[in-house]
């Protein structure tokens, strides 16, 4: 029996496309760490976590964890509190720092002058800072998850 010769020369031909593939496959592997594109899938998540009168001052908690495969040096949100009626109480910069690849963080702001129980709501307005090495500026804002485990809502 004979094969016409287009199916003769497949194996040929898919031994050939698989052969061509490998360098680049191996280029890529040994491609340095920091050349590397960072991994989009991951993501921020803020929880606003406490809200605890301290004197004539309001300790807000955030719980805070980064989902990306990448450390973030620095990562600071302008951030926007409203009252329990809605009107903007004062728009300030809360810097949380480092926040290392895969781990939860708890960062505190003691805000002076504002009373807790008067705290409706928490806008993220928006990352002013976001470095690290092999994070783009749009790690921290980019599928930023927010909840609340208090009264006062955040949104973003």
């Amino acid at each position: 029996m004979s094969f016409p010769r287009a199916i003769r020369s497949l194996p040929v031909l898919v031994a050939a496309i698989g052969l061509m593939s490998q360098p680049a496959a191996a280029q890529s592997a040994a491609q340095p760490a920091a050349e590397q594109p960072a991994e989009t899938g991951g993501h921020l998540s803020i929880q606003l976590n406490a809200l605890d009168p301290v004197d004539d001052a309001c300790r807000i908690s955030f719980l805070i964890r980064n989902g990306h495969d990448r450390d973030i040096a620095q990562a600071v949100f302008e951030t926007v509190l409203f009252d329990t009626e809605g009107r903007v109480d004062r728009l300030t910069l809360f810097d949380f720092g480092d926040l290392p690849a895969s781990r939860p963080r708890v960062r505190q702001f003691l805000v002076p002058g504002l009373d807790c129980a008067r705290l409706g709501r928490v806008l993220i307005n928006g990352a002013e800072t976001c470095t690290g090495e092999g994070v783009e500026a749009a790690a921290c804002s980019d599928g930023l998850q927010l909840d609340s485990r208090t009264e006062a809502e955040i949104i973003g």
